[in-house]
């Protein structure tokens, strides 16, 4: 029995009715060079032969009584792969509008929780004879580090290069287990408060005086105008995926001397820009993207959430592609510095001293009221770019071709655009819901297009 941390609670009961909290994970593979064609009756044995490798996926998550403290995770006893298994088929042609759709499908509904929290989706019918595997992965399992782990682990070909912890299944903990761990959990948190309070302390006073250094405007919670993606949820969700050539955002970013992150979020800002002036709904001032970042990048990391957020603006108020560029990367150098300052681990302590009840009091408020539809947005849009596998991927004779990963939406902030890098691709991935986004693939056109208009100039 391991309890889980706050941080990882936090997403856990951060769940609405609208407001899902699960990640999307979508593999599709080229069969071509299998002797035979993936049965359903193959699938089971492929995926629980990997489990091993994957003992996230084995584990039950059980809540405290009264949620008076953290769950508790354990090796579910009554574990059934064929609880988790699902197949489907993608309407005619095949290509990535009807992949897109099945993937918002399954998106839009919650998973359960009397079971280990995932769900995998075999897609047949696609072009060329593919499949897609499209997995839903609860957030407080893990974040992208701890995502990309599992992925590379599961399909590593070297069995003595692969993590594999043994399947022990116990008993569901009793209440009294339950009131113990809470009890304990409760009595660590308490010891923690004085060095807690010190630390932050020390961080607010050494933040301040790198900001009074910062000469560039650094936006906040609240900073970014309101646009037609920051509405309340609706529960279902669109999707749609698109394949961009990995080298041009790579020459871009040497170009200008940034990073990638800064390079695909000014492409996020490009893209918005398009989409929204279409529209007739610009701003005239810089939307705001709420962009995760790592606290622990442990190779081998395979659960977990260990994650900060960092606010950056997206420069669509910006026409021009290499002066926007240039304005995220000022200001995330400067917030950067600013985070680490501060302590980037202190979020995910903080949340360790929040009682897991109160983790989802305000989006429950938020979600029930329908506020977002006419306060000021916290935060525009979520963007993410991880660093996905380097190596083409492999699973029982097939080639993976595609990559997609898309994190949730949440009220009021109904967009979250994710790219994973994967060999020579950046495979991006849009989310939203038919309130917020209500054709995904107008976005990704205008997402395509602003990297085409990056040729001339880089």
């Amino acid at each position: 029995m391991k309890v889980m941390s706050g941080l990882d609670a936090r997403f856990l009961y951060s769940e609405t009715t609208n407001a899902h909290m699960h990640t999307m994970k979508v593999v599709v593979v080229d069969l071509a060079a299998r002797t035979e064609p993936l049965s359903p009756e193959d699938l089971p044995e492929l995926i629980e032969e990997r489990l091993s490798r994957m003992p996230v996926l084995r584990r039950r998550v059980v809540p405290a009584p009264h949620n008076i403290g953290n769950p508790v995770m354990v090796d579910d006893p009554d574990f059934d792969i064929a609880n988790h298994l699902r197949t489907t088929q993608a309407e005619a042609p095949g290509g990535q509008r009807e992949l897109d759709q099945v993937v918002a499908d399954i998106a839009g509904v919650a998973l359960p929780r009397d079971r280990p929290l995932w769900e995998m989706t075999v897609v047949h019918g696609l072009e060329g004879g593919r499949v897609a595997f499209v997995m839903k992965l609860h957030h407080a399992l893990a974040d992208g580090v701890a995502s990309v782990s599992l992925l590379e682990n599961a399909f590593v070909t070297d069995e003595a290069a692969a993590v594999v912890d043994a399947f022990r299944p116990e008993p569901i903990p009793t209440s009294r287990q339950l009131y113990r761990a809470a009890g304990a959990g409760a009595a660590r948190a308490v010891k923690t408060v004085p060095r807690m309070v010190s630390r932050t302390a020390s961080g607010i006073k050494n933040a301040r005086v790198a900001r009074k250094t910062v000469t560039t405007h650094l936006p906040g919670a609240f900073a970014g105008p309101k646009t037609p993606f920051n509405v309340a949820l609706t529960a279902d969700r669109t999707f749609a995926g698109l394949d961009l050539p990995l080298a041009s955002l790579i020459t871009a970013k040497r170009m200008v001397g940034v990073t990638l992150n800064d390079t695909f979020l000014a492409l996020c800002g490009g893209g918005i820009r398009r989409y929204l002036a279409r529209m007739g709904t610009l701003p005239d001032k810089t939307m705001v993207a709420s962009v995760p970042m790592a606290t622990r990048t442990d190779v081998h990391r395979l659960l977990g959430n260990h994650v900060d957020n960092i606010f950056l603006p997206l420069g669509t108020h910006l026409a021009d592609p290499m002066e926007r560029i240039r304005h995220i990367n000022d200001c995330s150098v400067a917030v950067r510095r600013i985070r680490k300052e501060f302590g980037p681990d202190l979020f995910e302590w903080r949340s360790g001293l929040v009682p897991a009840g109160l983790h989802g009091l305000l989006p429950r408020v938020w979600g029930a009221t329908n506020l977002a539809d006419h306060l000021r947005p916290p935060l525009n849009i979520v963007a993410s770019c991880v660093r996905g596998p380097r190596t083409q991927l492999e699973i029982d004779g097939g080639a993976v071709t595609s990559l997609y990963s898309c994190g949730p939406i949440l009220e009021g902030i109904g967009l979250n655009i994710t790219a994973w890098s994967y060999v020579d691709t950046m495979s991006v991935s849009v989310l939203g819901c038919s309130a917020s986004l209500p054709d995904p693939w107008l976005l990704t056109a205008d997402l395509a297009a602003e990297l085409d208009s990056w040729t001339a100039r880089f």
